[in-house]
């Protein structure tokens, strides 16, 4: 597989149509774990997605990747430009290939997010997304390149979420899992495609554009969440114990509104958007 490639057209396809979300995220951390393939399959609709494998400590792995980042002015790109909201948000998520096309994508295990728009994303989409009560204790120092603090809490009865992270600010090496920096970024940081069960039950997907994310590495302070406690995926001790953490101060994502169902049996452009 030439990842280089894929990774270049999907930055390429710079699209933005009518109805997509523009935002410019900040304190963006990636947060991944290495995780026993069977602890997730029973969360995963295997028929359709397959867990990516990686060789980590001996083992084969699938990765889970916690993504927690201030929206800080979450926009329609084109319909309403002037209407902009600032909030907390976290993704939840497995690395995983679509079994129709081969594509590397992520399942979701849903989101939490600091805003009451969750309401109308859970109400006209069915998207598992849930409220949550933001804290963001982040200082970065422009001058160094560091963070001096980097804390994010989460009061949420979804998924309870406590974070501290250390920042060193080297830069993102090849991972351990990994056989090239362009498998790498592809897989771990340009995942365009998402899939997610929705709230009535049947499977619902969408699409974000977004360009290279500059990331550098962390080292965990605190880390709990919830929701992978609750699902018997991981222990308390076992989420201080990462796979990696990276963290970028600022980028920016397109969200390509609005989320369609997914419906396996049909090309990528046939599938109804209700």
């Amino acid at each position: 597989m030439d990842y280089a490639a894929i990774l270049e057209s999907r930055i390429n396809n710079r699209n933005v149509g009518w109805m997509d979300i523009r935002s410019t995220l900040q304190h963006f951390a990636l947060i991944s774990y290495a995780v026993p393939i069977d602890r997730l399959t029973p969360h995963i609709p295997t028929e359709h997605f397959e867990i990516a494998p990686f060789e980590i400590e001996g083992q084969t792995c699938g990765l889970i990747s916690v993504v927690p980042f201030l929206d800080e002015d979450f926009r329609y790109a084109r319909l309403v430009p002037f209407a902009k909201f600032r909030f907390g948000q976290t993704n939840h998520r497995v690395y995983v290939t679509n079994r129709q096309t081969g594509e590397h994508a992520v399942w979701f295990f849903g989101t939490t997010l600091g805003s009451w728009l969750v309401h109308c994303a859970r109400l006209l989409w069915r998207i598992p997304w849930h409220h949550a009560k933001y804290d963001f204790g982040c200082v970065f120092d422009e001058a160094t390149g560091r963070y001096q603090r980097f804390v994010v809490q989460a009061q949420s009865s979804w998924c309870p979420t406590d974070i501290e992270l250390q920042h060193t600010a080297e830069p993102m090496p090849l991972l351990e899992g990994f056989a090239s920096m362009e498998q790498q970024q592809l897989v771990l940081t340009h995942p365009v495609d998402g899939f997610f069960r929705r709230l009535d039950g049947s499977l619902g997907t969408y699409s974000v554009w977004h360009e290279e994310i500059a990331l550098t590495q962390a080292h965990a302070t605190r880390l709990y969440f919830g929701l992978y406690e609750r699902l018997g995926i991981m222990t308390r001790e076992e989420m201080m114990r990462p796979h990696s953490v990276l963290i970028c101060p600022t980028t920016e994502f397109v969200v390509h509104m609005p989320p369609r169902r997914f419906d396996p049996g049909r090309a990528p452009s046939d599938t109804p958007t209700s």
